[in-house]
């Protein structure tokens, strides 16, 4: 469950990314800046279910 786990959230930040860059594209760069930071956040989430620590909220678990 948990490799299922980080590959979806890992999924769900390039897919953030993606929407960033398309913001930039049509000149939304609050929504860009939006998306990116929470592909950012996605992608650490993503780290640590991979890593096997335990992610609660914002908090992290070791």
């Amino acid at each position: 469950m948990n490799t299922q786990r980080w590959q979806n959230w890992l999924k769900q930040a390039k897919q953030d990314l993606e929407h960033a860059r398309r913001s930039i594209d049509l000149g939304h760069f609050e929504w860009a800046c939006f998306a990116s930071q929470q592909a950012a956040e996605k992608a650490i989430k993503a780290l640590h279910f991979h890593q096997g620590t335990v992610v609660i909220g914002e908090k992290v678990m070791t």
